[in-house]
């Protein structure tokens, strides 16, 4: 499929409605609004195809890139690339779908290293997404990994951008329903850094307490014993 075929396709699977609802969520034009339900099955159609993600993220249209990150090959994926679309992010949505193809690339610690640093807000939230990415992924990762950045999610968050607040909150929760010892860790940092307030605009999104969520979460898990995963806004 060639990059014009792609586009003809999402222009012809968007709709008004979904254009305003992505309004709501901070996305601007170009825009077509195809839903995720039509981006998945267009996904499936095209599968791993990095040359045309390359070529759909160039375009601009926010749907192009959105499946650009859903057809991206990960591993192909290189650091160049990843700097370069993180400085095109204007909008939460996109940030989130980024971060989902940085945590499966090779340079998702790397990535997560530099991007946290970051005085722009869309590059520091999708660091924080790396992070979550990270620990609700199935993979070899030990709780040492993931147990410093608790502190430097405690000793930030409050400081932090508007939608930087509500990633890092949703890390500290990925962090702590992974494992027992990381629940006490993340569940202390939480009652210590105190309620986080994020605006979510005209959206029904909300942050949820940290330290409730991750107790109920794991309590929901060993009921049922389903895979650590939980929706984000």
């Amino acid at each position: 499929m060639t990059s014009e075929e792609a586009l003809a396709q999402l222009e012809a699977l968007g709709t008004a409605q979904n254009r305003k609802v992505f309004g709501r969520h901070g996305v601007t034009p170009p825009l077509f609004g195809v839903s995720y339900s039509a981006l998945g099955k267009l996904k499936k159609s095209i599968k791993t195809d990095h040359p045309l993600a390359i070529a759909l993220w160039e375009s601009g249209h926010h749907d192009a890139r959105i499946l650009a990150c859903m057809i991206a090959d990960p591993a192909a994926t290189t650091i160049k690339e990843l700097n370069a679309w993180s400085k095109d992010l204007n909008n939460y949505v996109l940030t989130d779908a980024l971060a989902g193809l940085a945590a499966k690339s090779p340079h998702a610690e790397s990535r997560l290293k530099q991007w946290s640093k970051s005085r722009n807000k869309w590059i520091s939230s999708a660091a924080w997404g790396i992070l979550s990415a990270l620990a609700v992924g199935d993979n070899a990762y030990p709780d040492a990994f993931f147990a410093p950045w608790l502190s430097v999610i405690e000793r930030g968050i409050q400081g932090a951008p508007n939608r930087t607040r509500h990633v890092m909150n949703n890390a500290l929760i990925a962090i702590g329903v992974r494992s027992d010892a990381l629940a006490e860790q993340a569940t202390a940092a939480a009652g210590r850094m105190g309620p986080v307030t994020v605006d979510h605009g005209e959206t029904q999104c909300k942050t949820p307490d940290a330290a409730a969520y991750i107790q109920k979460t794991r309590a929901h898990y060993a009921a049922k014993g389903t895979p650590r995963r939980r929706k984000r806004c």
